[in-house]
């Protein structure tokens, strides 16, 4: 249980790609995000005020009320749904709300998301706001976020339902990075104590390829599954894996 806290507390996640690079990206929580998404509601309401009030002087003049009206249910739809579309999508990645509160939205990846992400984890936005209120006028049925809420508490990410179909993740945008420590040198050649075979002497290389894009912490994590080999752990099996690289490097 303790571990499952601390992993909530620290939303600073690290995910290993497929090439070996981790990605440390800080996950924003429902509390900041939600505040975000009040801002971008009343920018909309705004907008939706503004261009009512310009259709009701111009198209309302001409053309009458209901024609107005219709214009004013037109804009409602538009904004509702293609609003977050249009700022997410691409390396902007964030509403005008997202950007105030410094969120953006990205693939699990640390990517900039694509049209189609954008699309698939807004419009899911209907089944996140579940269960409905009833409300009035063009406002019709005002969601609670309930199971959006549920989903993201639910997840280590905090990822909602159109989070989790999309594969995206709301990261805060103004944390610097971390720097990562320089690969350890390897002083001195090792041989290794047992025979490798060949897949092993891959992995031994391309922890000595990669070692510099991670940091200590995940050096030593991943060193010390090569205990048995290097007999060490800690810092001092990271320098003994080095220098059986370093060793198997020169036998080529």
């Amino acid at each position: 249980m303790s571990g499952d806290v601390e992993r909530k507390l620290d939303t600073l996640q690290a995910i290993e790609l497929a090439e070996g690079v981790e990605v440390r990206l800080r996950i924003a929580g429902p509390i900041l995000r939600g505040g975000a998404l009040l801002l971008d509601v009343l920018i909309q309401w705004l907008l939706i005020g503004a261009l009512t009030l310009l259709f009701a002087l111009t198209v309302g003049w001409v053309a009458g009320g209901q024609m107005s009206w219709g214009v004013v249910q037109l804009l409602w739809f538009f904004f509702s749904w293609w609003y977050p579309v249009f700022f997410e999508a691409g390396k902007w990645g964030a509403t005008p709300g997202k950007k105030v509160f410094g969120l953006r939205v990205v693939q699990v990846s640390g990517s900039p998301i694509t049209f189609g992400q954008a699309i698939l984890r807004n419009f899911l936005r209907v089944a996140d706001g579940m269960p409905f209120m009833i409300g009035y006028g063009v406002a019709g049925l005002i969601p609670t976020f309930g199971i959006g809420l549920a989903t993201m508490l639910a997840t280590s990410r905090f990822q909602r339902l159109g989070d989790l179909a999309a594969r995206t993740v709301v990261i805060y945008d103004r944390v610097p990075a971390e720097p990562l420590a320089p690969s350890p040198p390897a002083l001195e050649s090792i041989p290794p104590g047992v025979a490798l075979r060949p897949e092993e002497i891959r992995a031994v290389g391309a922890f000595r390829d990669r070692a510099g894009l991670w940091s200590e912490g995940r050096r030593i994590e991943i060193g010390d599954h090569a205990r048995e080999l290097t007999g060490s752990a800690g810092s001092a099996g990271v320098t003994r894996l080095m220098g059986i690289a370093r060793w198997l490097q020169e036998r080529k």
